[in-house]
């Protein structure tokens, strides 16, 4: 973990491939949301890296930035059948911010160790010095995990 990284662990009672197949699916990223930003989605199951899918959000739920309802497209980063599967955004702020989410997934005794991570290392420069990161908590990360846990178990 770094200042620019956080990472969170949980065990859930469910094989890697439901896990997965949740996480593929733009509404299963709808429904494990425990910010409250992500309100509906657009698009069929991601299947590769490029493959795009779009959210419907609402910056509200933060009350951070006058942002209101926006929508952003996410994009596939990495992907690893039952593995991983990372994203970036592209939205209403260009150049992207280039902040990356992501899951990573191993088998265990009771089903998968997932990872949940959120990374901003990779930000565009003009976006270091604003005070907008992290986005979310990650305490936020950690209750997504929970929903998630929830939902496949």
């Amino acid at each position: 973990m770094t200042d620019e990284r956080f990472e969170v662990r949980r065990q859930i009672a469910a094989p890697p491939a439901k896990v997965f197949a949740l996480l593929c699916d733009p509404r299963g990223h709808v429904a494990i949301d425990s910010s409250g930003m992500l309100q509906s989605a657009e698009g069929e199951p991601v299947r590769q890296v490029g493959d795009e899918f779009v959210v419907h959000m609402d910056r509200e739920a933060l009350n951070d930035y006058p942002m209101g309802k926006y929508k952003v497209t996410v994009i596939i980063t990495r992907f690893e059948p039952d593995a991983a599967i990372e994203w970036t955004i592209s939205g209403q702020i260009q150049p992207p911010l280039r902040h990356l989410y992501g899951y990573r997934l191993e088998p265990s005794e009771i089903g998968t160790l997932v990872t949940s991570y959120y990374d901003w290392s990779e930000i565009e420069e003009r976006y270091r010095d604003k005070n907008i990161f992290p986005v979310i908590p990650e305490a936020a990360l950690r209750a997504t995990l929970g929903i998630l846990a929830r939902t496949v178990e």
